[in-house]
Parts: C-alpha cells; structure tokens; sequence
C-alpha cells in the first residue's frame, strides 16, 4: 500500500476488508449494532482472487464465511445494500487519479507481489468508522468501536 501510494498518491488508512457500506446512525445505536453482530460472529478466513476493476482493491474469494458475514452485519444494522456486496480490501483510495493513472496503479499492484493472489488470512475483528463520504483525505476517519470476534 505504500508503494502505491508513494508512486499514485492519496490518503493513509490501514488495511481492511469493507463488511458494509456508509450508512447514517446515532452512535450508541450503531455501537449496539456492532456489538451484537460480533457477538454472532467467529474469526473467518478470507482469500484474495484477484485484482478489482474499479479503484484499486484486492477482490476476495465471495465464500460463504465472507459473504454470509457481510449478511448478517446487513441484518444487525438493517442495511439496504445499494448495489450487490463485492468482498474487497481497498489499497488506494483514487479520486484524485485519471483513468490512465487508474489503471496504472492497479497494473502496478498486479505486479507487486503475484504471491498476493490466493493468499489467505484471518478476520478476526470487526471495526466501525464514522467516515465523511466527502473528505478525500480520510483524515476525518474516527474509530468508534473495535469487536474482536471470539473463537469457538
């Protein structure tokens, strides 16, 4: 992510796997949202398939574990989806990049490490942000609550 960023610029944030998407909630509201989905969750593993069309992300493997996941976070939080759950981790947020210089980042993070593809690792905890959709810098980010998912 880094290299990324030192070659395309854009903001800093730590790496994550989007679960859902923004949403307006009173903060108590969403804290005992969070938490009661946790507590119905356990650590899953998630598999990097490939790199993403749009932005630049890592797409995961859409397995059950990651997707039914997504669904019932959806479920706690009464989520309407927008448009159908892609599983990715973002590498760099692009809206200050043109298409050519889109699709050279993502060319770039192709090339990094071909190890990535198929890599797996743990989720073990869940996190909610308060976020503001228009500060590109993400320098607004707040973490609110962090759940660690407890195993069996």
């Amino acid at each position: 992510m880094a290299g990324l960023r030192a070659a395309h610029g854009g903001a800093v944030f730590e790496p994550h796997a989007t679960v859902l998407g923004a949403m307006r909630f009173r903060r108590s509201a969403a804290v005992e949202a969070l938490r009661a989905a946790a507590a119905g969750l356990r650590p899953y593993t998630a598999r990097v398939a490939s790199i993403g069309r749009y932005g630049v992300n890592l797409l995961l493997e859409p397995t059950r574990e990651v997707m039914a996941t997504s669904d019932h976070c959806r479920a706690h939080f009464d989520y309407q989806r927008p448009a159908p759950y892609v599983p990715h981790l973002s590498l760099l947020y692009g809206d200050h990049l043109t298409e050519e210089e889109m699709a050279a980042a993502r060319k770039k993070a192709g090339e990094m490490d071909k190890g990535i593809f198929g890599l797996q690792f743990e989720i073990s905890e869940l996190a909610l942000y308060k976020t503001d959709p228009k500060d590109k810098s993400l320098e607004s980010w707040e973490l609110v609550q962090l759940c660690h998912l407890q195993k069996k």
